[in-house]
């Protein structure tokens, strides 16, 4: 059975299927069975009054299908609502549509959660090192259990060391992160997208990743209007973001780019990090930079790293990669050489790229 939590319902009853029903009774009350799916509209609620809706919701339907309908946009993060147990978003764009909801998406929305074990969509590790992750023919087996996983023997300096970006000195030659990211399409998106069209997209690209990148301190230091890199302080709790932020983001990767860059056209995310010195120069003032770090960061992400997948480079620190993420890396070989590791890949129950 589909239930639906509204309080504006004339739009809604053309757009459900005609056996949907409305329900008027608290979200408190309501007691779906295993197999119903249960749809609240949070549309024009405020942030406090959605996260009540999220609290309740989760418990009323812990043993069934939820979604969420919203058309405002009020949610600031679809994605995260999977996380949460979710099984379906409507946004504006799909609520759009003149031929409403068919059977096949409501189909899809209740495989989605009963394919996934609920303690797998708490959060992107965990989904990670779930059985719907699968390492590629091409990837050997992690390293982590044979003790050779980043192995560099370089150390972080002492956080004191990096005075903050607004104290960043132009010239000043220092160690960073070096945060290569790009979206990619299963065909060149440029064969699909018009001119216009594509820069508004990686405008949108670079807003997402600027603002799941906020806690990491990074800053967007070169943008060529098809790929960015980011200089991450050199923290361990900064590059720990970072590193959360990417799974986070490949994991949600097919409703990022449907709900948030508005694009169909199947395409993942492309993600390189690399460890090494510059000399500093602010945004915009970067100019033809020579550096070793910034060219291998650039090369591995351009010709090495692979949609859907965050790929690093053995010159990291070892503090770089927090101990409970070991077993998301898989041995990659060499490239241009140094060792490299990328993090397994998604099975999505429909290939996706």
């Amino acid at each position: 059975m589909i239930y639906i939590f509204a309080k504006k319902t004339e739009h809604l009853k053309t757009f459900f299927p005609k056996d949907a029903e409305f329900v008027s009774t608290p979200l408190a009350k309501h007691s779906p069975g295993r197999a119903d799916l249960s749809y609240i509209d949070v549309s024009g609620l405020t942030d406090v009054e959605i996260k009540k809706t999220l609290t309740q919701i989760k418990k009323s339907c812990k043993d069934s299908q939820w979604g969420i309908i919203d058309s405002k946009g009020s949610i600031k993060d679809p994605s995260a609502l999977f996380f949460d147990g979710a099984s379906d978003y409507l946004g504006a764009s799909v609520l759009k549509s003149p031929s409403g909801l068919d059977a096949k998406r409501l189909k899809d929305a209740i495989r989605w959660r009963t394919a996934l074990a609920s303690s797998a969509m708490q959060s992107s590790l965990a989904l990670i090192n779930s059985s719907e992750a699968e390492v590629s023919d091409d990837v050997s087996k992690t390293e982590s259990s044979t003790g050779n996983f980043l192995k560099s023997g370089v150390k972080l300096p002492a956080a004191s060391a990096f005075p903050g970006w607004k104290k960043m000195q132009s010239g000043k030659s220092m160690p960073f992160y070096l945060f290569y990211c790009a979206l990619q399409g299963k065909v060149p998106l440029d064969s699909r997208l018009e001119g216009k069209v594509l820069t508004q997209v990686h405008k949108k690209f670079v807003n997402l990743l600027s603002g799941r990148l906020k806690d990491a301190d990074a800053l967007l230091w070169m943008d060529t209007g098809k790929d960015c890199l980011f200089l991450i302080p050199p923290k361990a709790k900064c590059v720990e973001h970072v590193i959360k932020a990417c799974l986070g983001m490949i994991a949600s990767s097919p409703l990022l780019v449907l709900e948030t860059l508005n694009i169909t056209v199947p395409s993942s995310f492309v993600f390189a990090l690399h460890y090494g010195s510059i000399s500093y120069s602010p945004p915009g003032k970067t100019g033809t930079i020579v550096s070793d770090a910034v060219n291998s960061v650039f090369h591995l992400g351009a010709k090495k790293a692979e949609p859907g997948r965050l790929t690093i480079s053995g010159a990291l620190p070892d503090a770089s990669i927090p101990k409970s993420c070991y077993d998301v890396f898989a041995s990659c070989g060499e490239f241009e050489g140094r060792k490299i590791w990328q993090t397994k890949k998604f099975k999505y129950e429909k290939n996706w790229l």
